[in-house]
This record gives structure tokens, sequence and C-alpha cells, in this order.
């Protein structure tokens, strides 16, 4: 870990008033949690066509179980990097936390301004009607019913509009699953941010991958996660290829 860009990290979000916090599944990997690109994530398991919508359609039964085993993880228990995001919230430098996560360890561990850009798989939502069923339910459908991802409200009908869909974001889904309403909210919480910090993920999937370039000019970008990032050679980019809860621990304990 480099001292240097350790204390000036430090400086900034100690200074800071507005910190808005973009996550990614390298904070759940310290709470057990399988990323998804790394040499032991998902796609080293199965490729990314699994988790796409076309796919769901297709192997409604093979995609459920496939989510079940590997996205929901109901045991899990915040980490430290949580922890201390819940704690600088409460402290009033945290504004917003915008994560591509679906496991809710950020609500778990007591962080209230969540965003969950990329839903959550507590649940699962009839395409048709809209109502939504727990992921508990639907493992128990799964297990006692053949056609488990057919809405109770809709069964007669076999359309795809009918089915059962987690409430997660699949590849090939339209982006109807965000309206432009919540989508230009985001950028205005980082618009008015005095730092931007980016945890766990290496910013790659659209459109998330863009939010760093709507900060405004001249405030830092903060970025802790263990592989590359198209920005960490950004002006005004400071970047920390470390543990994500050891240096949020670091910082946390120099703030006092």
């Amino acid at each position: 870990m480099t001292s240097n860009t350790v204390e000036t990290c430090i400086k900034i979000l100690e200074n800071a008033k507005t910190i808005v916090v973009l996550t990614g599944a390298g904070i759940s990997t310290e709470s057990g949690i399988k990323d998804f690109r790394s040499r032991t994530g998902i796609y080293n398991l199965a490729p990314e066509y699994i988790l796409s919508l076309d796919y769901f359609y297709k192997q409604p039964k093979e995609f459920y179980q496939f989510a079940i085993d590997n996205l929901y993880h109901p045991e899990a228990v915040p980490n430290e990097g949580h922890q201390i995001l819940a704690k600088w919230e409460k402290e009033g430098k945290v504004t917003s936390i915008i994560t591509q996560n679906i496991d809710g360890l950020h609500q778990k561990a007591g962080s209230e301004n969540v965003i969950e850009f990329h839903g959550t798989i507590k649940t699962a939502t009839c395409r048709n009607c809209g109502k939504t069923y727990s992921t508990s339910e639907m493992i128990n459908r799964l297990k006692t019913m053949d056609d488990f991802y057919i809405c109770n409200h809709c069964k007669t009908k076999r359309e795809e509009d009918h089915f059962i869909k987690p409430d997660v974001v699949l590849f090939g889904d339209t982006g109807d699953w965000f309206s432009t309403e919540g989508f230009n909210h985001i950028l205005n919480l980082i618009r008015q941010a005095d730092c931007l910090l980016v945890l766990g993920t290496s910013l790659k999937v659209t459109p998330f991958s863009t939010f760093p370039q709507y900060k405004s000019n001249g405030v830092p970008l903060i970025i802790i996660n263990k592989g590359d990032t198209p920005y960490d050679h950004a002006p005004n980019t400071f970047v920390l290829q470390e543990s994500i809860g050891e240096t949020l621990s670091i910082i946390d304990e120099k703030f006092n």
C-alpha cells in the first residue's frame, strides 16, 4: 500500500462533506460472496449468457437454479467495509451509495441511502401483473412445481410476459428496469459530490461504468479495487489496489 497515496486519500475523505460511493462485487467478496470476473469468479463457472434475459426465457429452471446457487446468499453478513460506510453515513460524510450489488449487505450494515442499480436478489416479480414473490418462495416453488416460474394470477397464459423474473438486471435487459428520472437522480447526486469513492468494481459494465464521468471538474476520484479500471490514470484520481475493509479501516482510524 503506497503510504503517500493513502495519506492523500485520508486528507481528501476527512475534508469531504458529500461523498458519493460506487460499489461493486469486490466489496462483498470479503463477506464470502463470489465476484464475477476474477480468476475465481462466477464467469469462470459459466458464461455471461447464463445470466441473460434470453437464457432466462429459454431455460427458466436452469437459470433459477444457477441464480439461487450463485447469487442468493441470505446467510452472508456485512464486512468491515460495509460497516464503515454505514458509520460514515451516520456521521454525515457519505450521502449516497450507488451499488451494482444485489446482495443487500449495505442495508444490513445500516446504510439507508442506497440505490441498488442492478436490482435485488431478494424478490422476483411477474412481468404481467406485477405480483411480487420472495426468493425463498421461489425456491419452494422450484422444488414443488414444474411451472414454478409462471405467476399464479396468470397461470392460464404461458407467454413470456407472464414469467416471474428475479428483480435483478440481466444481460439483454432493455433499460426499462430503471427510469429516466431515477437515472438522472443518480447523475445529480454525483455532480453534487465533493468526492467520488469507488470500491470493488472494475467499471467495465455500462451504464454504471460511465458514472465517474459525471463528477464535477476538480472533484477527486478515489478507487479502491484489486484490479485495474479505465479511470486509473485519469486526472485527480487516486488508486489503491488493496483490501477494501482493511483500507477503509486504516482511513477511518486516522479520522479519530
